[in-house]
């Protein structure tokens, strides 16, 4: 026997229903793990822009300290995409300097606060290698060569949407940068790093000695011979591939 047909009335629609209940929070919910994805990322890349800016962006006297990277990282890298590379720039908790990618599926931006939500911190070491650590004082090269920049990020959390709602995420990224800088200003001062340190070059200690004899030509268009007398600008055949081309 055929089942009546209207025991079979908004079956179709309840059986949608409770399909969406399902699929709506899901599609919702994928939007959403790229966000966070594409935020980090971003955290990774400010790590590396703060350990780089912070090594070469120092002086004698005084690094840049952790509230001016912190800064610099909110703008030109967690603000929009456009923002312009300008000293000073800060930025502001507002639309035009977030970035529109990093809201939830209602508009609220995941870096609500940018003081509140991100942040930058540098820590300075020396690392030298054995080898390296005995030329160190005579070529000038610094103590503080190893920079480690660690970013945090502080997404606010999604309300009533479960479990975006009691997620409690928290972002850390870190990088790590050794450099050994020559921080030399010209050619007479490599010149005279080197040859003012026995270590380096134990040669120089004979000068005195090899200097007047290097006067004393073997014939008499022979030009005279000095310790050290070569140009630093021309790199002598021997180390060219192929040698010197006539």
């Amino acid at each position: 026997m055929k089942r009546p047909r209207h025991h079979q009335r908004g079956q179709s629609t309840l059986e949608f229903l409770v399909l969406a209940l399902v699929l709506v929070p899901l599609f919702i919910s994928v939007p959403l793990l790229g966000k966070y994805i594409d935020l980090m990322n971003a955290s990774e890349t400010a790590a590396r822009y703060t350990a780089f800016e912070g090594q070469v962006s120092h002086t004698a006297s005084a690094w840049k300290d952790d509230a001016t990277l912190s800064a610099e990282v909110r703008r030109r890298i967690f603000s929009n995409s456009s923002a312009p590379i300008k000293t000073g720039d800060t930025a502001g908790d507002f639309a035009a300097h977030r970035n529109p990618l990093w809201s939830d599926h209602t508009g609220r931006p995941f870096l609500e606060t940018y003081d509140a939500t991100t942040s930058a911190h540098t820590q300075t070491d020396s690392k030298n290698a054995l080898a390296a650590a005995s030329f160190k004082g005579a070529l000038g090269l610094p103590e503080t060569n190893w920079r480690t920049a660690t970013i945090s990020v502080k997404p606010v959390q999604i309300p009533e949407f479960a479990p975006f709602d009691a997620l409690n995420l928290g972002i850390q990224r870190k990088a790590v940068l050794l450099s050994d800088t020559w921080a030399a200003k010209d050619l007479a001062d490599v010149r005279g790093r080197i040859f003012g340190s026995l270590t380096v070059y134990p040669v120089s200690a004979f000068a005195p000695v090899l200097d007047p004899l290097g006067e004393i030509p073997p014939t008499l268009f022979d030009p005279s011979f000095r310790i050290g007398d070569f140009d630093w600008d021309i790199v002598p055949c021997d180390r060219l591939v192929g040698g010197c081309t006539p």
